[in-house]
């Protein structure tokens, strides 16, 4: 494998990672949102990641081994909750008023995640890249 294929599958993951960062951000904003723009209360939203094959000489022969990281869409939960909050502007006629149905501390949990997936990309990334060069530095 050459060092290009090794900075795209790096790259594809820190790609893929930051959007699952600014996606759990938006969500963690967003816990008490309870009327946006479309109507209703804020829906939780999820990164779905899916592999793409990196296409090269060596992916062929290896058949699928190696293969880059790319997101595939962004999910809106369908879930709300019901709190009730009588006083709340929003309340229904019960009382009830719908908000976003996202648990903070699995919010948290996914962002150091997320995190530390972004972390050993921008590792792999550094080793390739002093593996380069000292193997350029072999050539002097």
């Amino acid at each position: 494998m050459d060092f290009l294929t090794s900075f795209r599958i790096c790259s594809s993951g820190l790609s893929a990672q930051r959007t699952r960062m600014d996606v759990i951000t938006s969500n963690i904003a967003n816990i008490e949102t309870t009327r946006t723009s479309d109507g209703g209360p804020y829906r939780k939203k999820t990164a779905v990641l899916s592999a793409v094959p990196i296409g090269n000489g060596f992916q062929e022969n290896l058949d699928g081994a190696l293969a880059a990281v790319k997101v595939d869409r962004i999910e809106e939960s369908t879930t709300v909750r019901m709190v009730y909050e009588p006083n709340h502007p929003d309340a229904d006629k019960d009382g009830y008023v719908a908000k976003p149905d996202i648990n903070l501390t699995m919010e948290m949990a996914e962002m150091i995640t997320a995190n530390r997936n972004y972390e050993a990309c921008a590792t792999v990334f550094d080793a390739t890249k002093n593996m380069t060069l000292k193997t350029l530095d072999i050539g002097k």
